[in-house]
């Protein structure tokens, strides 16, 4: 479909040429040139997701610091940063936007954007869900401004709302007192995030321009956030519904014809097959989904020292065309999801995942289901800590042994890697954050201090220097070779289930590397039949055609 007939399909075909003339002075008025235009993803391609003050100097800039610290420290490892809502906000760390087209002065102003931009590709996160309850266009709402009336959402009272999927255990209208009387709206995520009203076409006007606003102020990667509830309609579950396809593919229609070079990105904590339908048929719709599947399967491979589970998944991974790829990351600002598993294991697997991972300190939020039965939603605990053992007096070299183990699955996986800021430097758990905000998920949310942690990293002692080295290591080796082609092969090989073993090769077919990755803490026999050449990773031990993996080693070998 066109746009015409997206519109057409949206709002009926009596509304839509009027909208489609507004829709083409919006696309006049955020064309971009020839120039910009190039945009191919590659090996070299590591995404860093971070907050916009995750490091932090007395009287500074927040953005301008983290653009020194990621110059200073990270030139050569990443290649783009997605900075998590820096605009004016209310809650929830950033997503209760006031306003969508501002930089919040606490944090800096759009040069400071500019200067990122110079060194880094950027992703913006487009949060067009819902705003803030404190943001103009919900308080002239409140205030009866006919111009936002049909902004948000009030059901009626006779509308069936039985079947609404809920992300959290939290009520689904959050009322609120206006000069004529109560209004009772729709807030899918919180009393201060309240939902926008995509029904009403002006909705859609006004966040095309801001999505193409974000395009002219430099993004490439534009996420969108909790997408898969975008529309509403009374009776049904208002998740995946046809219509928040058909929004998606608008937005890429737009974007492919006046930036093709941006890619949308979508965010959809669901079941892993629910989440692939966010690729469209492969051309109209999301370019990278977000695989939530990949971080608590992890875990679990991990837990129970076995890697069939995971290789028997990674296996059915198909992106719909090569213009499509995953997004890989194992930790985010968020917690980690157990809705992307049903499918994948079974109940009682999970339940023992919830388990395995509340014994090493994780917090457990919920959230409701259809029926109203209250069910673990996501698991809250950094990764570091997740994979923690539970012996007394493991050596820290081993855990870190095992942390990098699992970055580098994700590191190997067709797709481009998302790399978490704590992750990359083997942060802990901030239980302190925990106590003073009540919210579970502030345990992966620590900001750093910039001088304390430019003396961690200088410390080779430390335990954020020991896998900052190793991991930046990690991504400099796979940078290098375009058998980690995004849009390569792979190839799930069966040997021993204590190892995780791919073949990846490169669109062209001309490169290929032998993955090996011992999720055990046991040393591993291998019988290697494949014409196996160095390891660029350089620590495999071999006799004959047999190879020798330590216990959670990392081997990359060109075949």
């Amino acid at each position: 479909m066109n746009l015409l007939d997206q519109l057409r399909f949206l709002y009926g075909a009596d509304k839509a040429p009027k909208l489609w003339e507004r829709v083409r002075e919006i696309l006049a008025d955020h064309r971009k040139p020839v120039s910009a235009r190039e945009n191919a993803l590659t090996e070299r391609d590591v995404i860093l997701i971070t907050y916009p003050d995750q490091v932090r100097k007395p009287g500074q800039n927040p953005l301008r610091v983290l653009n020194h610290f990621c110059l200073q420290f990270l030139t050569d490892v990443i290649s783009a940063i997605h900075v998590l809502p820096f605009c004016p906000s209310s809650s929830d760390d950033g997503f209760s936007v006031i306003d969508y087209r501002q930089v919040d002065p606490a944090l800096g102003d759009w040069r400071d954007i500019a200067a990122i931009q110079d060194s880094f590709q950027l992703m913006f996160d487009a949060v067009i869900n819902h705003v803030s309850a404190q943001s103009f266009w919900f308080r002239s709402f409140l205030q009866g401004d006919l111009r936002y009336r049909d902004h948000f959402i009030e059901p009626g009272g006779s509308d069936d709302l039985s079947k609404v999927v809920r992300p959290r255990a939290l009520p689904l209208l959050t009322s609120f007192s206006t000069p004529s009387g109560v209004k009772r709206v729709w807030t899918t995520f919180g009393p201060d995030q309240i939902d926008l009203n995509f029904s009403n076409p002006e909705v859609l006007l006004e966040i095309l321009d801001v999505l193409l606003t974000y395009v002219d102020r430099g993004a490439t990667f534009l996420r969108l956030d909790a997408i898969a509830y975008l529309w509403k309609q009374a009776g049904t579950k208002c998740i995946h519904l046809p219509q928040t396809h058909h929004l998606i593919q608008f937005f890429r229609s737009a974007l492919d014809e006046v930036a093709p070079h941006v890619r949308l990105i979508t965010e959809t904590n669901v079941p892993h097959v629910e989440n692939l339908s966010y690729f469209g048929n492969g051309f109209n719709e999301a370019q990278l989904v977000y695989n939530f599947a990949l971080p608590p399967i992890v875990l679990h491979t991990f837990y129970t020292q076995d890697s069939t589970a995971l290789s028997r998944w990674a296996a059915s991974l198909r992106a719909p065309s090569d213009h499509t790829t995953f997004l890989n990351f194992l930790a985010s600002h968020d917690g980690i999801g157990l809705n992307p598993l049903r499918g994948i294991l079974s109940s009682a697997e999970i339940d023992a995942l919830v388990q395995n991972a509340t014994v090493r300190g994780a917090l457990i939020s919920h959230r409701y289901e259809s029926d109203g039965a209250e069910v673990p939603y996501e698991l809250n605990v950094n990764y570091f800590d997740a994979l923690g053992a539970l012996e007394p007096g493991e050596l820290l070299d081993l855990h870190v042994d095992r942390f990098l183990a699992a970055q580098a699955i994700m590191l190997s996986l067709v797709g481009v890697p998302a790399v978490y800021f704590h992750s990359l430097f083997g942060s802990r758990g901030w239980w302190q954050g925990v106590n003073e905000t009540g919210r579970n998920r502030s345990v992966n949310r620590e900001k750093c201090d910039l001088t304390a942690l430019q003396q961690q990293l200088s410390d080779p002692t430390s335990l954020r220097s020991k896998v900052f080295s190793r991991y930046s290591q990690l991504i400099s080796v796979r940078r290098t070779s375009p058998a980690f082609h995004p849009h390569g092969g792979q190839r799930v090989l069966e040997m021993d289930p204590s190892v995780l073993a791919l073949e990846r090769t490169s669109p062209s077919g001309d490169a290929r590397m032998l993955v090996l990755i011992n999720v055990s803490p046991q040393s591993v026999v291998l019988a290697i039949s494949v014409n196996a050449g160095v390891d660029l990773l350089g620590d495999t031990h071999r006799d004959g055609n047999r190879l020798i993996l330590k216990p959670y080693q990392i081997s990359w070998i060109k075949v």
